[in-house]
């Protein structure tokens, strides 16, 4: 017996992702025991049989011979007279098992079975896709843009499901079209509205991390552990990486050989500038190599108020800072302290001027203000971007924007 429009053979369990044989059976197997309970009032005596193979959908009434006339059950007895007429041999007390056309149910029974199916496998392949993902939060997958939004891409991984790449989420220089391959980590899965959303990202410093984990063995294996990743997506990042192995150097197995294993990290990431760092419970010595390339003259701590000065030659100043305040922030960032650069009073730079110089033009509690964070000469304010002093200082956007105006208006 076919199981007429419901799920005629297993050839269609392709079109299911993330549902196996075994729970497709056993789903079948459900619905149409529910339409057995709602015809008959139970499914105890009856047989469900799935083929393994076609797939095809048997169903099989058992009931009991009694003598004719002692009939209590229809469903689950029948009278003697009843039972030789399908086979001569039956005796009182046997069992017979005959099979139940899906005509007894009715055209409209079936129709709604088959609605029932259908939700049912919907539900659980939502259910599948959702835990299939949770398990892989973390993990770098690869996937096929499939469309283009305004504020994200819907990406396809290898059995067809939806995932979502918000603009959010991708390096500001990430630029794709459909069909194009594409790799992220999975971020996060939450549902929504009842359907599981699987966020992708490319900005995540996990993303950062697996990428190095693929490129050095050395990492999976055990021998280096990365102690922190700190990111500006697309323009810079610190890795801080330590070995659990005297003999190896982790910071040259990182990069590789003539920058080897680096380099593919870098393209993946749009030319994003990678510093790797040794790195050390030293604080002083972490804050040197955090500022790297630039070269510290001298360091000052303040644990209580979590700050660093930090004293360069003026040649090193706009290392330290980099270009957009990155490096300065990253570094920041990475060793958990405010970090404030000042300029190497032994070696002034005699094109420069001191920000006292401006009184007359600049407020005194703005020159103050700038000088908290290191910045005492015209040239150490103008070497750093105007939100990143909006950042560091109490000072208003407009504020910043006119003292620049006033210093740069000095050397021109």
């Amino acid at each position: 017996m076919h199981s007429v429009g419901l799920i005629d053979s297993f050839s269609e369990f392709k079109e299911f992702k993330n549902i196996d044989r075994a729970t497709m059976q056993r789903v079948l197997e459900d619905v149409f025991r529910g339409m057995l309970r709602k015809k008959y009032g139970t499914d105890d005596n009856f047989d469900v049989i799935i083929n393994d193979n076609s797939g095809d959908l048997e169903i099989w009434q058992n009931r009991n011979i009694v003598h004719d006339g002692e009939v209590e059950n229809s469903r689950s007895q029948i009278a003697y007279s009843d039972a030789i007429k399908i086979e001569p041999d039956f005796e009182i007390g046997e069992d017979v098992t005959e099979e139940v056309g899906l005509a007894v149910f009715g055209r409209r029974a079936i129709l709604s079975a088959r609605q029932t199916l259908l939700s049912k496998i919907l539900e659980l392949e939502k259910d599948e896709l959702y835990k299939k993902y949770k398990d892989r939060v973390g993990e770098i997958i690869t996937g096929e843009v499939y469309q283009l939004w305004k504020k994200e891409i819907m990406v396809l991984d290898d059995d067809g499901n939806e995932l979502l790449l918000p603009k959010t989420e991708m390096i500001p220089a990430d630029f794709y079209k459909k069909g194009d391959s594409i790799r992220a980590i999975v971020l996060k899965v939450e549902m929504f509205n009842g359907t599981p959303r699987i966020i992708l990202s490319r900005t995540s410093p996990v993303f950062l991390e697996r990428l190095f984990e693929l490129e050095v063995p050395e990492i999976i294996d055990g021998l280096i552990n990365i102690k922190k990743i700190i990111r500006e997506p697309g323009e810079r990042a610190k890795v801080a990486v330590e070995s659990y192995d005297d003999r190896i150097d982790p910071v040259g197995a990182c990069v590789g050989m003539k920058g080897s294993r680096i380099h593919g990290i870098v393209r993946e990431l749009r030319n994003e500038n990678i510093d790797v760092i040794n790195y050390t419970n030293n604080l002083q010595l972490l804050v040197q190599r955090a500022l790297s390339p630039a070269k510290v003259s001298n360091i000052k701590i303040e644990e209580a108020e979590k700050r660093v000065a930090v004293f360069l030659k003026p040649d090193q100043v706009s290392l330290a800072i980099g270009k957009g305040g990155h490096n300065i922030k990253l570094a920041g960032k990475l060793v958990g302290y405010e970090i404030d650069v000042y300029r190497d009073t032994e070696e002034i730079d005699n094109e420069d001027i001191d920000l006292e110089e401006f009184s007359d033009e600049i407020d005194s509690w703005i020159i103050d203000e700038l000088k908290g964070i290191g910045c005492d000469t015209a040239k150490s304010v103008l070497a750093i971007e105007t939100d990143e002093l909006v950042r560091r200082t109490e000072l208003e956007e407009e504020t910043v924007i006119e003292v620049r105006k006033i210093l740069q208006a000095e050397f021109e």
